[in-house]
């Protein structure tokens, strides 16, 4: 059993999607503040969202060509946005940004996760 992605994109693609994310969150637009004051999250740590993403990013492509570090990745996105749609669920934060944001990123990272290494299983 090899835990090396097949195929790759799903991986490339969460990747770029997170990085995206993370530039965008460098200066966060409206909806992104909204997200991140509606739950509640410090202004403080927003910073470190910015540093978890673009990590996340770069393990999921490190991930393509070294074994094991893109599911390890994957499965880190996974918790991340499974701790975020918690803290959605906890603040009572259930506006469009935690349908579409949130578990829309928690979908794709499923997704991409299961895609890539179901053959691995």
């Amino acid at each position: 059993m090899t835990l090396i992605p097949d195929p790759w994109w799903p991986q490339a693609l969460l990747a770029g999607v997170l990085v995206v994310d993370a530039l965008m969150s460098v200066r966060p637009p409206a909806f992104i503040r909204g997200c991140l004051n509606g739950v509640g999250f410090p202004e403080d740590w927003w910073w470190t969202l910015v540093v978890i993403k673009l990590l996340a990013g770069a393990g999921l492509i490190t991930g393509i060509f070294v074994a094991g570090i893109g599911a390890a990745a994957n499965a880190g996105v996974i918790c991340y946005f499974l701790a975020a749609s918690a803290a959605h669920v906890r603040a009572r934060f259930l506006q469009s940004e935690f349908w579409l944001n949130c578990l829309g990123l928690l979908a794709l990272s499923t997704a991409a996760l299961v895609v890539s290494y179901a053959s691995s299983l």
